[in-house]
């Protein structure tokens, strides 16, 4: 690591905090004013250098060890980008599945609704068939963007699927084709 050349500004109180200055304009607005106490070591930070000025210490009796930070900014902590990324996708997220059950909602409704009904027409199926392949299209495109896993897709879109069958084999539009028997040989 390449460290920036400061000089340090001796106070002789305790003090809080030292200010850098630098030769350089450009460099200077890296420095940042540091706490102190008499205790502080070289470990304290692990991004800096000990300077120590043995003319000061001799003067007054005693060692005088001054920490200060050099470098260039720091970067952005990338757990806290991670953080701001996933609020970001939950929200997205969050927001597609609520279309997902409104629209899963919106069709079960229509479905019961016409259950109901004792003089349901089979064209009446029609607009509910819409209802179902707009369904279809929000749950495959939140399994195409990664929202929701492509088993629960399908299961989804299936779940949709059953009850329209069970409607149309309860008002009697829909009778499943009998299997034909396993002949043995």
């Amino acid at each position: 690591m390449a460290a920036t050349a400061a000089q340090c500004l001796y106070l002789s109180c305790k003090f809080q905090s030292i200010s850098l200055s630098s030769s350089r304009q450009s460099s200077a607005a890296a420095f940042k004013p540091l706490s102190s106490s008499a205790n502080t070591s070289f470990n304290a930070f692990s991004t800096g250098f000990v300077s120590v000025n043995p003319t000061i210490g001799r003067q007054l009796g005693r060692s005088i060890s001054i920490v200060c930070e050099a470098g260039a900014g720091k970067k952005a902590d990338s757990a806290a980008k991670r953080t701001r990324q996933a609020e970001k996708r939950r929200l997205y997220n969050k927001a597609r599945k609520s279309e997902i059950r409104t629209r899963m909602k919106k069709v079960l409704e229509e479905l019961d609704a016409l259950r109901k009904k004792t003089d349901a027409q089979p064209d009446e199926v029609v607009g509910i068939e819409k209802l179902i392949a707009e369904a279809y299209s929000v749950i495959d495109k939140a399994i195409q963007v990664g929202t929701l896993h492509k088993n629960t897709g399908a299961r989804r879109k299936s779940r949709l699927a059953r009850r329209k069958k069970a409607v149309e084999i309860h008002h009697g539009w829909y009778s499943p084709e009998p299997t034909p028997a396993a002949s043995t040989v």
